[in-house]
């Protein structure tokens, strides 16, 4: 069992920056790919993001892509998601996820096998 910690996120106003962090754990591999999704209550959880944790680039949600940014701290063993110009539609609650699959099967959230706790991102107007 891989046990995901997630930290940041918050309060932000429209316009403003959240970063958003998850712990790798000692267990994770190289053909895993962790990815980001955010969950409005009552609704499923939507793709935001993910990233192979061999490195490279990230991928993206059309919705997000030119206002975040994924990518892999390997010194703090950390992957985040850097989110900028913010906007109301941004508020919900994140999670990043492992996944064993490729990209494709990466972009839905039943792939995954392990989260993290989730993180409140809200952004006023």
């Amino acid at each position: 069992q891989l046990q995901l910690v997630q930290s940041g996120g918050g309060l932000s106003q429209a316009g403003g920056s959240l970063t958003l962090s998850c712990e790798l754990p000692e267990r994770t591999h190289r053909q895993h790919r962790m990815g980001w999704f955010r969950q409005v209550s009552g609704n499923d959880r939507v793709y935001v993001a993910s990233i192979a944790l061999s490195g490279g680039v990230g991928h993206y949600a059309d919705s997000v892509k030119d206002r975040v940014s994924i990518s892999i701290d390997n010194a703090k063993r950390t992957v985040n998601l850097q989110m900028t110009s913010l906007k109301p539609e941004d508020t919900a609650r994140y999670y990043c996820g492992i996944t064993l699959g490729p990209l494709v099967s990466a972009l839905n959230w039943k792939t995954y096998t392990y989260w993290g706790q989730g993180t409140q991102v809200t952004v006023s107007s």
